[in-house]
């Protein structure tokens, strides 16, 4: 008899893939530069009036079990968020708190996908997306973004595979804005997208952790602002624009009154009393993160254009570089260049990653993991001086492979 089930074949994560090997290389002494994980916190401290309301809490005894939905007081200022930001009206059950967007993954396919059931990620797709869907049994029609476009929908091909496809398509997921690319889709696109997802009965899914990381003159567009009576999720958390991953708080908000939506609000429900809740004191801090818009107006402002220097430095910088084409990102702190491993005598984009790091220090992630194997991703949070080192080591392996430089093969060096 097996020990593990089919479906934990599929349990992988390509961004953390190299952590072993870039921690022994530490170990050894090598300067070791981490832009494959995009964890803000490490950059730029998460804002006291975070940290002294999760202080507070444990203080104040708040360390018992809270309601499985979700504290009433974060729900609160989930809800006045959304109203604000987006003039979105929607109800206390309307709002589900999870760990983080990625427990919110799991209750979505746990809730939606059996055995051949399918769904629409457009690709390049967050690199857990496409795990998370196969381990409940479910497989993946790809959307595209065009890359020669400036990162836009092809929507055209979308749906032409749809009338294709027919049935068995439960949800479409967007990631907006995008990670890994940095792209923020247009409300116009957006307002198609819910044309197509009305036409095929398909439940419209958008994971908005990066909504307020918004730069370069963009403008940001909710889902939740243009697919109002068609069923859809709106997947955040403070993971990111309040500087917060390790507080584990993200949450659904399901905001349409529809019969459909009725159902899945009532289903989460289910699913989140199953699990207990999450953790307790997190979600007051959350609360105290949402509701005080004083203080999180003055971080965010400060955090957006910070990014903006070091996001833009860094594409700057590959843009000199002849071997690489990148698009400038928009928004979020990813930037997705695209390489021709081939010519420059690369077996494929994990023998590029992996040669960076064996040789350079410089820990990034294969775009194959992300569905492009043209592509690689950076996370462009690290100060200035850091990412003109980490970049200039890219530039200087690619110029060294243009002028017939010796190769060297990544997985002797590990030998």
């Amino acid at each position: 008899m097996a020990l593990f089930s089919r479906r934990s074949r599929h349990v992988k994560n390509v961004i953390l893939e190299t952590e072993r090997r870039a921690s022994e290389l530490k170990a050894k002494g090598m300067r070791v530069v981490k832009l494959n994980r995009g964890d803000p916190p490490h950059y730029f401290p998460t804002p006291k009036y975070i940290i002294d309301a999760y202080v507070d809490a444990l203080r104040s005894g708040k360390t018992t079990y809270s309601r499985a939905s979700g504290e009433k007081e974060l729900k609160d200022a989930i809800l006045s968020r959304y109203k604000y930001m987006y003039d979105v009206d929607a109800a206390e059950e309307s709002v589900i708190v999870t760990a983080g967007v990625s427990e919110a993954l799991l209750f979505l396919n746990n809730m939606l996908i059996d055995h051949g059931d399918r769904a629409v990620f457009f690709r390049p797709y967050y690199a857990q997306y496409s795990p998370r869907i196969r381990v409940e049994g479910g497989s993946v029609i790809e959307g595209a973004y065009d890359f020669d476009s400036g990162w836009s929908l092809n929507l055209e091909s979308l749906e032409k595979k749809l009338k294709r496809a027919r049935k068995g398509i439960k949800y479409m997921l967007l990631t907006n804005p995008n990670n890994p690319t940095g792209a923020v889709t247009e409300r116009k696109e957006l307002e198609r997208l819910v044309q197509i997802a009305n036409e095929h009965d398909i439940i419209l899914v958008s994971d908005e952790i990066y909504d307020e990381i918004i730069y370069n003159g963009t403008e940001f567009t909710s889902l939740a602002q243009v697919a109002k009576g068609v069923p859809h999720i709106i997947l955040n958390g403070i993971s990111k624009n309040y500087l917060s991953t390790g507080l584990r708080v993200g949450f659904m908000l399901v905001p349409g009154e529809d019969k459909v939506s009725a159902r899945l609000k009532q289903k989460l429900e289910e699913y989140a009393l199953v699990r207990l809740c999450i953790n307790t004191p997190s979600q007051h801090a959350a609360a105290e993160a949402i509701g005080n818009i004083r203080e999180h107006t003055k971080a965010i402002n400060a955090l957006t254009r910070e990014i903006e220097k070091r996001v833009n430095f860094a594409t700057d910088m590959l843009m000199k570089n002849p071997s690489i084409s990148v698009v400038r990102p928009k928004g979020s702190f990813y930037i997705f260049p695209k390489m021709d491993f081939k010519s420059l005598r690369f077996g494929s984009d994990k023998d590029f990653i992996d040669t960076m790091l064996e040789k350079h220090g410089i820990q990034l992630t294969r775009g194959s993991g992300f569905g492009e194997p043209s592509h690689f991703r950076i996370v462009a949070l690290p100060p200035k001086e850091t990412l003109e080192y980490a970049i200039g080591k890219i530039n200087e392996e690619c110029a060294s492979r243009q002028r017939g430089g010796r190769l060297y093969p990544p997985i002797l060096a590990r030998k």
